[in-house]
Formats: structure tokens, C-alpha cells, sequence
């Protein structure tokens, strides 16, 4: 039956994933140039507003950016939760975002955008949804321009965005939001 107070799923780690450096200094988070990623909504490891949850409005946070550097043909947006029980889990995947775009609006995107099918199995955004009872955990929104069109289209899986990536980021930007339940 398990335990009532807790949402169906497995038992997450509690964050067995934090300072593992292949998620917090990986080889794509660090490369290239820094972008500036901010948003209204949340500051650097501060929580995450409910109103962005899966079981809240589930509607996509706004972000700012700043520092494409020249040359930067498309950008790419993923937002990844390391900590989930089942290893990295994206909540985010979107392409075909033109280099001259400065953010996206609250439930937004730039017209262009590609949106891709994260690991709840939709399109476009999800939001946070850990299981009940665990340590905070992190989602980890990561910008990334790139060298040449991707060309991905609408459904793409995270795992073929992660790929038609590889070799092509000139630059990368991160903000970590926290959040819990």
C-alpha cells in the first residue's frame, strides 16, 4: 500500500548525486564562453516557486540571458535534476531558440522554438515534481550556444538533444533552483 504521506515512485537518494563532478563541472556545463542565465522567479540555489511545479500551474519559469558571443547559430535550453531516483531526469528540452533571443516569458517561448519531449514523456515543460520526504533537490537549467543549426525536431528525445550538441557549444550558462516537498 506504502505510505500515504508520500507520492507514488520509488524512494528518492537524497541527493547522493551532489558534488559528483560529472554533473556539477560537466565537460558541456563548462565549456566555451559564459552566458549570464538569470530569472525573476528564483535566484541562484534558492527554491523554486511552487507555482512552476509539476503539481502546481506546471508552467515553464521565466529566464533572461546575456553574453551569446558572435558566431552562435542556435541556442538550446535543458533543465536537469540530478537527483532523481532514477539518475539525471529532464524536465526541459527545447532547440531551434534564435542566438539574437534575450529570454523566455512564464509559460513562453521564443517563436522558433523547438520544443522536445522530456522524461515525463510530454512535450515542452514539466516541472519539479521529487518524491515527498526528500532533501531538496537541484534542477539545473543550462543554456548552451551553439557552432550550426541542430535541426532537431519537435519530440526530440533529451538523450538526442545531449547528442547533436557534442562538439558544437561555444558557450553555456547555468542557474540552479532548488526545490522539495
Amino acid at each position: 500500500m506504502g505510505d500515504p504521506d508520500r507520492a507514488a515512485g520509488p524512494r528518492g537518494t537524497r541527493g547522493t548525486s551532489r558534488g559528483d563532478p560529472d554533473i556539477d563541472e560537466s565537460p558541456a556545463a563548462t565549456s566555451g564562453s559564459p552566458i549570464e542565465l538569470r530569472s525573476a522567479a528564483f535566484h541562484e540555489h534558492t527554491l523554486i516557486p511552487e507555482r512552476y511545479a509539476y503539481d502546481g500551474e506546471n508552467i515553464s519559469p521565466p529566464l533572461e540571458w546575456g553574453g551569446i558571443p558572435d558566431g552562435t547559430r542556435e541556442i538550446a535550453l535543458l533543465c536537469e535534476d540530478p537527483d532523481a531516483p532514477t539518475g539525471t531526469f529532464t524536465h526541459w528540452a527545447v532547440t531551434g531558440i534564435a542566438p539574437d533571443a534575450t529570454g523566455v516569458d512564464t509559460g513562453a517561448l521564443p517563436a522558433g522554438s523547438v520544443v522536445g519531449r522530456n522524461d515525463f514523456g510530454e512535450l515542452g515543460w514539466s516541472g519539479p515534481r521529487p518524491p515527498v520526504g526528500d532533501e531538496a533537490h537541484r534542477y539545473f537549467f543550462r543554456l548552451y550556444a551553439v557552432d550550426r543549426p541542430l535541426g532537431m525536431p519537435e519530440g526530440s528525445e533529451p538523450g538526442e538533444v545531449r547528442a547533436a550538441l557534442t562538439g558544437h557549444i561555444t558557450a553555456t550558462g547555468t542557474l540552479v533552483g532548488l526545490f522539495g516537498r
